[in-house]
């Protein structure tokens, strides 16, 4: 863990993970929890990518998106980085979004796939964000859960060559074959 030595302390914190080497995996805290992924392959980073750029197309102006590595701050224990995120514009601070977005998207991996799925999926809930899209490249399928009363509810499901028409965070289309390309292949 870089220069960073091992104490019974406590829980980690997010001032903690600026002692993090620059390794190119990715370094996030769950409730004082260090959770490490690898840098993410092919088919995850042209998802990531085009999705940002589908959504950037789309994005009005009170909306900003980014991709990750960019830091989620929910007080001093939670640290997350979507591969990619929509914000309000008025909320992002030259750092991080020090609240939580309003639109979280996570592409899965074999390494990611039952924090994404499990973990990752009840921490934005509990946070409250409105939107959480998880895409499982190998179809490609996007499954799109939606806040209701408190719980995230699946509101929707698109594979390969279907259309999923989004009216949260806003309007935009997105066909999971599409994000793919010529790598779809």
């Amino acid at each position: 863990m870089g220069n960073m030595t091992a104490t019974n302390s406590g829980p980690m914190t997010v001032k903690d993970l600026e002692g993090m080497p620059d390794d190119g995996r990715r370094y996030e805290l769950i409730d004082g929890v260090l959770i490490v992924t690898p840098t993410p392959g092919t088919r995850h980073q042209r998802i990531a990518l085009r999705l940002f750029a589908l959504l950037d197309d789309a994005c009005p102006p009170e909306y900003g998106v980014l991709a990750a590595p960019y830091a989620v701050h929910w007080g001093d224990y939670i640290e997350l980085q979507p591969d990619v995120l929509v914000g309000r514009f008025e909320d992002f601070t030259a750092r991080d979004l020090p609240v939580p977005p309003v639109l979280a998207v996570e592409v899965l991996s074999p390494s990611t796939r039952l924090i994404d799925l499990n973990t990752k999926k009840a921490v934005y809930e509990r946070l409250g964000v409105p939107s959480y899209w998880v895409i499982d490249p190998a179809e490609p399928r996007l499954t799109v859960f939606e806040l209701d009363d408190g719980a995230y509810r699946e509101v929707g499901i698109a594979v390969a060559a279907e259309v999923y028409q989004a009216a949260k965070p806003f309007l935009v289309r997105v066909v999971p074959a599409e994000l793919l390309g010529r790598w779809g292949h």
